[in-house]
């Protein structure tokens, strides 16, 4: 999967044609101990990015757990 973030920080995430057939298949991806690892820096890298990116409106608002995920 790549994670493609655009300076207004919003982000697309691309899946290879494997990784979707292995979503359709079993509707999940797994990762190893280590692949998660790798996974998980990077995640976390983007996210810091991401925080730089967005507007001063976007970059104080808090999330609760009430609030919900919209993907276009």
């Amino acid at each position: 999967m790549i994670f493609k973030q655009f300076k207004d920080g919003s982000c697309d995430i691309e899946f290879s044609w494997k990784e979707r057939i292995l979503l359709l298949r079993k509707g999940k991806l797994h990762f190893t101990d280590e692949s998660f690892k790798n996974f998980t820096n990077m995640f976390v890298k983007m996210a810091m990015d991401w925080q730089l990116n967005f507007n001063d409106k976007l970059k104080n608002k808090i999330t609760t757990e009430n609030d919900t995920l919209e993907g276009k």
